[in-house]
């Protein structure tokens, strides 16, 4: 895969569109919305894929429906500076944590956790707060979703069985 962004026209942008709002669409649909044949999008679309430009095709899903119940955002807090590679690390021992970054200002980290209950949340905060140079979290639970249709509204995994088979 190329590191460098790979240029890309006005027909780029739009098949990128079409697919941003509907992956499912076939080439065929695509052309016709935009004038070009079915064989011209899919070569569009290989080499934005072999580009890097497209990292993926995915299925939004009602995050409930496979048992994620409860969200929250969690800000991180490090002793000293924690690279972001342990910090890393870390969260990819812990299923329910969706996305993790680094971010600016006081927190180090901004974690988005799913879980199934409050329960489940809980456990997994004592999880990430075991971890020796986490110093404090402070979490923000989510009530509601505005944008719904946003990818972030959806979940990209079921829910663990039980929550002690996750560590």
């Amino acid at each position: 895969m190329n590191s460098r962004p790979a240029p890309f026209d006005v027909l780029d942008r739009k098949i990128l569109t079409a697919l941003m709002a509907n992956a499912r669409s076939s080439f065929a649909e695509i052309g016709a919305a935009i004038g070009l044949s079915s064989t011209a999008v899919k070569r569009r679309v290989d080499r934005l894929r072999e580009t890097g430009v497209i990292t993926g095709f995915t299925a939004t899903v009602k995050p409930s429906a496979l048992g994620w119940r409860t969200e929250a955002y969690v800000e991180v807090y490090c002793e000293g500076a924690a690279p972001p590679r342990r910090l890393a690390e870390v969260v990819r021992n812990h299923p329910e944590i969706t996305a993790a970054m680094t971010v600016t200002g006081g927190a180090d980290a901004l974690l988005h956790v799913r879980a199934r209950d409050v329960e489940h949340f809980e456990e997994v905060l004592e999880r990430i707060r075991t971890e020796p140079f986490i110093r404090k979290t402070i979490s923000v639970m989510v009530l509601s979703h505005l944008l719904p249709d946003a990818p972030e509204a959806g979940a990209s995994q079921p829910a663990p069985q039980d929550a002690a088979d996750v560590r």
